[in-house]
């Protein structure tokens, strides 16, 4: 059954990238004080509301070079399923819920979430256009998310997390991008006009071994150790290093444009993730120091 089109055009299926905003919540050990939960989780689904207006906003600027896309072109705004009056009138009400829901209950986040928002409206506008800093826009967008988190969590963030979250963010829109040249040459991003794929290959193999060696560091670091009261979370290096050469794999094998997609259609990926999550949570809360 296919869902309506204001839904298809919130893309759901995005809001995984969300769970980032939790990522303080684990490792700043306050999964168990219930303050912070609540209003990490209000942090989340602020900006699950946030990112589908944005996509609104994007798909809105996008529409008529969507329309020549294979696949884009079905998107509900390009497919004329979608208003464009109904698709603004979604956008402004999910934002302002969204506003509203933090500044209620985590006022300390809102700062972020808006420069979130507003750097994923200029990047909708303008900055995609521009090759090589598209990506990292996109990756700075997965930083303010855990900031984001931190302050809701009332954590601070570790610069480790921050690093591998941006690393990481990098490794996928640059998989992302990659995917899209070898789909149609880059003909319907101006930003990839003159980009080869071997040469976002090598940035992407870059961003992946860095964001490897950023995780291992983190684990054995001095402040990591006195805060965790151990070392042993390096034993959670190497579902990381399986966990990304897997995704590159898939990628090779003809994914990479859809990574939200790539990671439901695997049932490896997904394993290996769920088993890096439990091992994290069972090494910083449950197994004594």
């Amino acid at each position: 059954m296919q869902l309506p089109p204001l839904v298809r055009a919130l893309r759901p299926e995005q809001w995984t990238k969300n769970l980032f905003v939790a990522a303080p919540l684990l490792f700043g050990k306050a999964l168990t004080l219930p303050a912070s939960l609540r209003q990490t989780a209000v942090a989340a689904l602020a900006f699950c509301a946030t990112s589908s207006a944005l996509y609104l906003l994007n798909d809105l600027f996008d529409r008529e070079t969507d329309r020549r896309h294979p696949v884009k072109r079905s998107r509900p705004i390009a497919s004329g399923a979608l208003s464009v009056p109904a698709a603004v009138g979604a956008a402004l009400v999910l934002l302002s819920g969204a506003v509203a829901a933090v500044a209620s209950w985590s006022p300390r986040a809102l700062a972020p979430m808006a420069l979130y928002a507003a750097l994923m409206a200029l990047y909708s506008g303008l900055l995609k256009h521009v090759a090589l800093l598209d990506v990292l826009v996109i990756a700075g967008g997965f930083v303010l998310r855990v900031i984001t988190g931190s302050r809701a969590a009332g954590v601070a963030p570790s610069h480790w997390l921050l690093l591998c979250t941006f690393f990481l963010a990098l490794y996928l829109a640059l998989g992302k991008r990659r995917g899209e040249l070898v789909l149609d040459g880059g003909a319907l991003r101006p930003s990839l006009e003159t980009v080869p794929v071997a040469m976002i290959e090598s940035f992407e193999n870059i961003a992946m071994a860095v964001t490897i060696v950023c995780y291992t560091l983190y684990t054995v670091a001095p402040e990591t150790v006195a805060w965790f009261g151990t070392d042993r979370l390096m034993l959670t290096v190497p579902f990381v290093v399986f966990g990304l050469f897997r995704w590159r794999l898939l990628e090779v094998r003809g994914g990479g444009e859809d990574p939200s997609g790539d990671l439901f259609r695997d049932p490896g990926l997904v394993l290996t993730i769920v088993l890096w999550g439990l091992a994290c949570g069972l090494l910083i809360y449950a197994v004594p120091p």
